[in-house]
């Protein structure tokens, strides 16, 4: 097998899954739901999917990247070549990487937006508008087509020229800067809310028990929409990540690891925009890109020290946004290195003119592209990477993976679990998603 790259260490290949994991839906999307479905009534549900999906389609996508040393083309179609039908696994296999890309040219799209936020928060004009309404305009304005070409082909540019540095020197020093960054610019702004009059109501919202509502179906249902795709199973960006990880470290451990992390950053932005939300009295019903661009930065307008919180905040959510549009960008690098033999740089080229090309055009229609891609590819990818996985290679070969790096066996009921809940969990995300237009 020939020489591939991989992370230098442990601490360093989680850091860059933790920020493969944490992106938008932590910020835009956890503390809406958590407002919605009843505070604490939502994160019971919540954290018992975030443990279930994060031990078993983190720890299988992890392992059979790492098993295989390569991305899901090639990974499919070892484990179809099992069975005599190699080149149907790798056909299989371009789902999660053309998902992966898709993804990743409408998350260029909203890092263009966050860029000009985040610039815009520094020279005054983020917080310019005079009202909500002026400030919906001014994000109509940057999200229609054509609207924000500027800003997001140096978003993208940042990101690719990371990429270019390769895993170690590139993927893995960047996230050894953006994660901790991140963590510690949120804590500050944690710190801040709850030192504002108010913030004890928002607090008493979040952590709040309502019977009815825990019993509620639709509780549950997003609940596991959200812990399913912030812990980013989808067949491909875990999954590349972990063929670049060496046989010795232990892989249950590291995703245990990234599954904590990932749900103490969406706890953090619950923790600083629900409270927020309540020290003005206003109701956080509007989730998604309204609430980053247009309610928060009014509420921030309104608040004492305003525009440094609101520098604060879209740094961190750059931070947030860049390392995970580097993990998606990944996945199709990696495959067109193995697949046309080509350098990394020359790779990171190709994937870069096709972001380009693509993003400047989808700018007016990119909810709805997203909104496709989340509804059927991501499920799609992580459904077809659970089966070749745990189905397709057969139990001695998931148990010695996944027990490679370990003192000690991991639990016998993992495989069980993968393949009779896991994998169902996977189609079942795909049928809710298309039924109720979306649960992630």
């Amino acid at each position: 097998m020939k020489k591939r790259e991989s992370f230098n260490n442990k601490w360093g290949f989680v850091l860059a899954c933790i920020g493969s994991a944490v992106g938008m839906g932590n910020i835009w999307m956890f503390p809406t739901r958590v407002s919605l479905y009843g505070g604490g009534s939502y994160l019971i549900p919540y954290f018992i999917f975030v443990i279930l999906i994060g031990f078993t389609g983190v720890i299988g996508e992890m392992s059979f990247g790492r098993a295989t040393k390569s991305g899901p083309v090639d990974a499919f179609g070892y484990a179809c070549g099992t069975k005599g039908k190699q080149k149907l696994g790798e056909l299989l296999g371009f789902i999660p990487v053309l998902g992966a890309l898709a993804m990743a040219i409408g998350y260029t799209v909203v890092m263009g937006w966050i860029l000009k936020y985040m610039i815009g928060a520094f020279t005054g004009s983020t917080l310019a508008p005079e009202n909500v309404e002026s400030f919906g305009a001014a994000f109509g304005s940057t999200a229609s087509a054509f609207g924000n070409n500027l800003w997001q082909i140096i978003a993208l540019a940042v990101g690719i020229i990371i990429l270019m540095f390769g895993i170690g020197n590139g993927i893995e020093k960047a996230n050894k800067i953006l994660m901790p960054l991140f963590f510690i610019l949120f804590i500050i702004l944690a710190i801040y809310t709850a030192c504002q009059p108010g913030a004890a109501e928002g607090y008493k919202y979040i952590f709040r028990i309502e019977p009815k509502v825990l019993a509620d179906p639709k509780t549950w249902i997003y609940a596991l929409g959200q812990a399913f795709f912030s812990l980013s199973v989808a067949g491909n960006g875990t999954l590349i990540y972990g063929s670049y990880l060496p046989d010795e470290e232990n892989i249950p451990e590291a995703a245990g690891q990234v599954a904590l992390f990932d749900t103490i950053a969406a706890l953090l932005a619950a923790l600083v925009i629900i409270p927020v939300m309540a020290t003005t009295g206003a109701q956080l019903d509007q989730g998604g890109p309204g609430l980053m661009f247009i309610y928060l930065p009014a509420l921030f307008k309104s608040m004492p020290g305003g525009h440094i919180i609101a520098m604060i905040f879209f740094v961190a959510v750059f931070f947030a946004g860049l390392s995970s549009l580097i993990n998606l960008y990944e996945a199709p690098i990696a495959t067109i290195q193995e697949k046309l033999g080509l350098n990394r740089k020359l790779s990171c080229g190709v994937i870069a003119g096709i972001g380009v090309i693509v993003s400047i055009c989808i700018q007016g229609i990119v909810s709805g592209w997203m909104d496709v891609l989340s509804i059927y590819i991501c499920p799609l990818g992580a459904g077809l990477a659970g089966i070749m996985f745990f189905w397709v290679c057969g139990k001695k070969y998931v148990e010695e993976q996944v027990n490679l790096g370990r003192e000690k066996k991991f639990t016998d009921k993992f495989l069980p679990i993968c393949k009779y809940v896991y994998c169902p969990i996977c189609i079942l995300v795909l049928i809710l998603g298309i039924a109720l237009g979306g649960i992630g």
